[in-house]
């Protein structure tokens, strides 16, 4: 009985009902949605790094292990120091920078010859490597987002290059140019921010990086085995990553609770009178918490069960329109989601439904 109530009550008011829901999904597609796209960078980058095919990664001093954050502080004959070095099979060095042209995105310059070496050859899903200095390559979510062909012109740093092929996407950056070309358009001749190295067997790496480590005028590099590197990239090690989600989820839950709270404190302003009944029949203050709990868990709940829905239609449309935006929604901030839209809802409800409680049963009867 108490549950047909409970439901009758909410359908008697429908615009009511249904913009509360309406904020407890927006609550749950907001926290989905930014928290996702915040992984998927930080997965997708995480991804294409270990592509690559590198056992060791060396970076110069003060580098940050965000690509492309160090710019090309030092000399590329790095690369022939670590080249030297026991178990050493290929040295790639790379010079990396941020291109904010239309859109933030890190070029790779590269020596082909070299950066193949680590993972093998590109696989080209069209064209071939660099034939001149002004060539370019893109990969496949690049060239289905902006229409690219081979042949056609792209500008990058206000020079015009010319796309030589498409690659499968996964492996560093999603353009990459002849590293001395990159070089001379921003001035850093002969300069590498990056280089990758490759080890003539896995068991040999620990002994490489200790290597790199104690080489005169290396001490203070960043060296890390790949597997190191990658497992830096969590939440916990990006500036400002978990603040950012914070804010996300406090924003979120203020909505939800903001609209419950004033959804739910009408109700119980409006249903003066019923409520005198109930406890005029006997209704408990704990029975009278219950029911405006119940309406608010009702509420909630089909509030995560649109938000959840939207979330994932939504990840699916960016996708479609936008390859190059990874959205990762993952179980556990679905149950997150779900645990932080359901408190905050009950957070919103629960002064209304004491105030519900408290009423005087004459005083409610008498009301008009």
């Amino acid at each position: 009985m108490i549950n047909k109530m409970v439901v009758a009550n909410l359908v008697h008011r429908p615009i009511r009902s249904l913009i509360s829901v309406i904020a407890v999904a927006l609550e749950v597609t907001l926290i989905l949605l930014i928290v996702g796209l915040c992984y998927g960078l930080m997965n997708d980058s995480k991804n294409r790094t270990a592509g690559i095919g590198a056992d060791v990664i060396v970076q110069p001093p003060g580098s940050s292990f965000l690509t492309a954050l160090s710019g090309a502080p030092v000399s590329v004959k790095v690369a022939d120091v670590i080249r030297r070095m026991p178990h050493v099979k290929v040295v790639s060095p790379v010079f990396w920078n941020i291109s904010t042209g239309g859109a933030l995105e890190v070029i790779d310059g590269i020596d082909i010859a070299s950066f193949e070496a680590l993972g093998g050859p590109f696989h080209y899903i069209e064209g071939g490597p660099f034939k001149g200095p002004d060539d370019v390559l893109v990969d496949d979510y690049i060239a289905r987002q902006k229409n690219v062909k081979i042949g056609d012109p792209m500008t990058i740093f206000n020079h015009t290059f010319r796309v030589a092929g498409i690659v499968e996407n996964g492996r560093g950056a999603r353009k990459f140019v002849p590293m001395a070309t990159l070089q001379d358009l921003l001035g850093a001749a002969n300069k590498a921010s990056v280089f990758y190295v490759k080890v003539d067997d896995p068991a040999n790496i620990d002994q490489v990086v200790k290597a790199v480590k104690s080489q005169e005028g290396m001490q203070s590099y960043s060296v890390l085995s790949t597997q190191a590197y990658l497992s830096m990239m969590t939440p916990s090690n990006l500036p400002g990553f978990k603040p950012f989600i914070g804010v996300v989820i406090g924003v979120s839950v203020t909505i939800g609770f903001l609209v419950i709270f004033q959804a739910i404190y009408t109700a119980v302003m409006e249903r003066t009178r019923e409520i005198g009944i109930l406890k005029s029949m006997g209704a408990s203050k704990l029975y009278i918490v219950n029911v405006v709990l119940r309406e608010t868990l009702l509420l909630a709940v089909a509030g995560i069960v649109l938000g959840v829905v939207v979330s994932l239609l939504a990840r699916l449309g960016i996708h479609h329109h936008w390859p190059l935006v990874h959205i990762d929604q993952s179980n556990e901030w679905i149950v997150r989601s779900t645990i932080i839209a359901i408190v905050g809802a009950t957070a919103g409800a629960i002064y209304p439904a004491f105030k519900a409680a408290q009423k005087d049963p004459i005083d409610a009867l008498a009301y008009e």
